[in-house]
């Protein structure tokens, strides 16, 4: 009787204490879940990679840690991330400011390996180790600072070239290599590179640089492959060429990780130069120098130029420079004005119609070209201020433009605290030229500007005037885009 008296009252002692198990264990998860760390101890760990390779390049290196301890005072916790090469002691760190309640921070592989090189010296295919800090500070200044240090040793690869030229007799500039022709690196896999334009009958390779040595290093052909490449370090190795067998437009796309090449012989345009020449142009009538039109990647047939245009006359040279009689686009009629469409593509001297611009039609313009139907298109250029800043906002489609006197722009109004750049279109995001700064947050007082087209570049080019709250008020802005100046008063 006694036996099943324990059991039962042991059966009773188990009703409660298992339900109270499990809210012991939810309220030691909830306190974990807020910020009161008041028993954890801070502690930081790194990915378990000790070997960067270049086919990481868009992977992440993880660096994450324990919460600190905020000894119950329920004191929000703020975490600093350093990286710095071990026998530096932290006296040369490259820092990330976190935030609250983040407890990891990922760095692009490609941008660790060049961080390791660059700043820290380490050799390529070399161990270097580092060091990994974080510091916990807390919002109660009660708390003293806390942080945790790990080693962690890494071996970087040889980084990808920035550059990469063409050279060769099959090349624009022919085996001049200090004149050799620049591929355009790809924005969204820097491995690749493109070369879009003429080749001739001859020869080509790749050099990493435009110096006039011969022992930099170069890209040849695989003896096995066309298709495939060959790093040739400091010039080595057999120097074996692509050859180009018809004269033709082609597009040639080169994977630097991969080794490998793709030749593409294009059905292009008959011409891949055009210049602008006439005395209402910026070349005036010199047909040895004249301005080139610049060919759209995408549309090899369309020829674009964005500049003033006076009072006069202006036809477009293809084919050679310095031909007076050589290969012309110009107008239906002579003085045709800005407004027709239809031009024609001839040569000789015989016939030997021009653009007219009148006094009134004189300004800024977009020039378009399209070869493959012989029409042209002249868009009067405006400039639009867009931003917090500004009266319009950030709304696209309603903003008034600047005034406009030729090439000079000028905006007199009132700015606010806030952000500002400036646009050439009034329609919807990315279709066309942006004027932005050159640094994050830029000073009104910093007047240097680049363009950025179609929002290439993404974030990391959508630089912006900060206007601070001491500096709002009334403002005059100039902008010349013939001396690309620009004053803000």
């Amino acid at each position: 009787m006694k036996t099943k008296s324990n059991i039962k009252n042991w059966s009773k002692k188990l009703f409660w204490i298992v339900p109270l198990m499990f809210l012991g264990i939810f309220a030691c998860r909830e306190e974990l879940a807020s910020e009161e760390f008041e028993l954890s101890e801070l502690s930081v760990k790194t990915s378990e990679i000790s070997e960067l390779l270049p086919s990481m390049y868009n992977s992440k290196f993880n660096f994450s840690w324990t919460p600190a301890n905020n000894h119950g005072t329920s004191s929000a916790i703020s975490y600093k991330l350093e990286i710095d090469k071990k026998e530096n002691n932290f006296s040369n760190p490259q820092s990330y400011d976190i935030g609250k309640n983040i407890y990891s921070h990922d760095i692009v592989i490609s941008d660790l390996n060049t961080l390791l090189i660059d700043v820290y010296g380490a050799t390529p295919n070399t161990a270097i180790t580092m060091q990994a800090r974080v510091t916990a500070t807390f919002a109660d200044s009660s708390v003293q600072s806390q942080s945790a240090v790990v080693d962690f040793t890494i071996k970087p690869y040889k980084p990808f070239t920035n550059t990469l030229y063409i050279v060769g007799d099959a090349s624009p500039n022919g085996w001049d290599i200090t004149k050799a022709t620049a591929l355009t690196k790809s924005t969204s896999n820097p491995a690749e590179f493109v070369y879009y334009g003429q080749l001739k009958a001859g020869n080509f390779k790749f050099a990493t640089t435009q110096e006039s040595c011969w022992c930099q290093d170069f890209y040849t052909k695989d003896a096995n492959d066309e298709t495939k490449m060959v790093y040739n370090v400091g010039g080595s190795g057999a120097d074996l060429q692509w050859t180009v067998d018809n004269a033709s437009l082609y597009r040639v796309t080169v994977n630097v990780l991969t080794l490998s090449i793709k030749i593409e012989q294009m059905n292009g345009p008959q011409f891949s130069d055009i210049w602008i020449v006439g005395d209402a142009s910026p070349s005036g009538w010199d047909v040895d120098n004249p301005v080139a039109l610049k060919q759209d990647t995408s549309n090899p047939f369309i020829f674009t130029l964005e500049c003033s245009l006076k009072e006069g006359n202006f036809k477009f040279l293809t084919g050679t420079k310095g031909e007076w009689c050589g290969q012309w686009y110009r107008p239906l009629v002579d003085n045709q004005d800005l407004v027709a469409t239809g031009m024609a593509q001839n040569s000789g001297c015989a016939v030997d119609n021009k653009w007219k611009v009148s006094a009134a039609a004189a300004g800024r313009y977009l020039i378009t070209l399209n070869t493959a139907n012989n029409t042209i298109k002249f868009e009067p250029i405006n400039v639009y201020l867009i931003g917090d800043a500004t009266p319009n906002g950030w709304n696209m489609g309603s903003f008034t433009p600047m005034q406009k006197n030729g090439s000079v722009y000028t905006w007199t109004g009132n700015l606010t605290a806030g952000s500002f750049k400036f646009t050439k279109f009034n329609t919807t995001w990315c279709d066309g030229t942006e004027l932005v700064g050159v640094v994050a947050d830029q000073s009104i007082s910093n007047t240097s500007f680049q363009e950025r087209v179609k929002c290439a570049g993404g974030d990391a080019t959508d630089f912006k005037w900060k206007v601070t709250a001491a500096q709002a008020g009334n403002h005059t802005i100039t902008l010349n885009l013939d001396t690309n100046t620009l004053s803000i008063q």
